[in-house]
């Protein structure tokens, strides 16, 4: 069995060709790969952050919606998050490239969402071990075409060259990486907001990088275990780190009441589907009225939270 590993992120910020598409009424065009500019913002020494869009996955936005980073060692560099699409992937690999000529010897994947593996094939010239959860290649292998073609439909061009590059080296329990005079220290986590979610803790600088385990203002999204994300939770609360990267959203110094209003969130979830399902409700009955005064407290409430009923009643449907 590994050590356990919790990791530091870094987070990055659109550039101004890609943020004054986003001003234009109506659907911006995609931005062509080399206009998309990724800023990187040290937030402790040696972790670079940037901040995902709080939108819908889009060709104007080329699938940047999700908090990637990276951490420089003494020796090389790991990646945390690739994002969602090749042309994101780039600009995350040339961020790197202005920070330090140190090479890239490990990606890391946190979980298989494809706001977080889509750029992993710009990394392909350096060679890195490509890092995840042991259920990872499982779920990149039964989700990749559905991913790849949804990415075809919505990016068109665009989309072209972003590939599933599955891991190479997976987390069981918890592993060491050693960079260089720092080690990440790596959790493979169980079934929670996915079943592969992989937390990265850099001790150091005593920054965790939680990803999707932490929503923040955006609604949680369950497409693993609802029962096993609040579990998870309750772990998290336990732990001391300086900070937290989310995976959307900055947590900042108040990242433990963002992670409380998420467990709220869930929470509630929990008991409105439970009680639905007591009174004999209807999947449907359940999606037309569970939670729905939530609404005004998150982003993308209407994309994703019938989504959450519907995971969350097959979950609890059928428990004891």
């Amino acid at each position: 069995m590994n050590r356990p590993n919790r990791k530091s992120a870094a987070l990055f910020r659109l550039g101004p060709a890609l943020l004054a598409l986003a001003c234009l009424c109506g659907p911006a065009p995609a931005a062509p790969a080399d206009e998309v500019a990724l800023q990187v913002r040290e937030i402790a020494p040696g972790i670079f952050v940037h901040p995902g869009r709080q939108e819908d996955s889009s060709a104007a936005n080329l699938g940047d919606i999700a908090n990637l980073g990276f951490v420089v060692g003494g020796r090389c560099v790991a990646v945390i998050d690739t994002g969602g699409s090749l042309a994101v992937g780039r600009e995350l690999r040339e961020a790197v490239r202005r920070v330090t000529p140190l090479p890239v010897c490990y990606v890391i994947n946190t979980h298989v969402h494809p706001d977080h593996i889509f750029g992993n094939a710009a990394f392909a010239a350096d060679a890195p071990v490509y890092v995840g959860h042991q259920r990872l290649p499982a779920a990149m292998a039964a989700r990749g075409r559905n991913y790849r073609n949804a990415l075809e439909r919505d990016f068109g061009t665009a989309a072209a060259g972003s590939e599933i590059v599955p891991p190479t080296l997976t987390v069981r329990d918890t592993l060491d990486l050693d960079l260089g005079d720092r080690v990440l220290q790596l959790r493979a986590w169980p079934t929670a907001h996915t079943d592969n979610d992989l937390t990265v803790f850099d001790p150091r600088t005593g920054t965790l990088w939680l990803s999707d385990l932490l929503f923040v203002r955006r609604i949680p999204v369950v497409d693993g275990s609802l029962k096993g994300w609040l579990v998870a939770i309750e772990q998290i609360q336990r732990l001391q780190p300086k900070r937290v990267i989310a995976g959307h959203g900055e947590a900042g110094a108040a990242w433990r009441e963002a992670l409380a209003e998420q467990a709220r969130y869930l929470n509630l979830l929990l008991a409105e589907v439970r009680q639905a399902i007591r009174e004999k409700k209807t999947l449907q009955q359940a999606v037309d009225t569970v939670g729905l005064a939530e609404r005004e407290r998150w982003l993308l409430f209407d994309g994703f939270h019938r989504r959450n009923v519907t995971a969350a009643y097959a979950e609890l449907e059928w428990e004891d």
